[in-house]
């Protein structure tokens, strides 16, 4: 595969709502081909909504041939068992890749808010908004999980980005990130 010229899918995982991106890079040059929601809260049974999500991420391979899936890992929060429903639903999503031979890569949430801000910690519009000006799209709020979504295939981008350059930067402040990075000011 070739690191000029490739697609990533990026999924936000949800057993409720589960977002999806998808940037074509090619000659290093990073666009928007799709984002979009999959809503499941109609499915009343947990193993109805792990076979649609099966089922739509295949589809959405089949439909848009990604190179690779970038994929938010779930974070620990306070409830166990939505973190166990969360990581099934990344389980399921994961395997419609493998299943096609697509190869994955997990991000943690952090991870990706770094890499798409320049801070760990920014809010879901702050990443949509970074996004947006970063792809120039429209978004409107309730697609926050669709931009969670894009942001991780962004992220992998850019850690392939930095990977290939040889180079591992770090900054001593966000301005010092945005000197080197003026088109991810939001």
């Amino acid at each position: 595969m070739k690191l000029s010229d490739r697609i990533i899918l990026g999924i936000d995982p949800g057993t409720v709502v589960m977002g999806y991106g998808l940037v074509h890079i090619q000659n290093n040059k990073l666009s928007l081909i799709a984002l979009g929601v999959i809503k499941l809260d109609k499915y009343t049974e947990h193993s109805d909504r792990l076979k649609k999500i099966f089922e739509r991420v295949v589809g959405l391979i089949d439909e848009y041939k990604p190179d690779e899936l970038a994929i938010e890992a779930p974070f620990f929060g306070k409830n166990v068992q939505s973190m166990l429903k969360l990581g099934r639903a990344q389980g399921v999503a994961i395997a419609a890749a493998l299943s096609k031979n697509i190869p994955m890569v997990e991000y943690s949430p952090k991870k990706i808010k770094m890499s798409v801000t320049g801070n760990g910690n920014a809010s879901k519009e702050q990443v949509a908004a970074m996004l947006q000006n970063l792809l120039n799209f429209k978004n409107t709020e309730e697609y926050l999980d669709a931009t969670d979504a894009l942001a991780a295939a962004v992220c992998h981008y850019f850690q392939n980005k930095t990977a290939a350059s040889g180079a591992k930067k770090s900054y001593t402040g966000w301005d010092a990130f945005i000197k080197d990075n003026p088109k991810r000011k939001a």
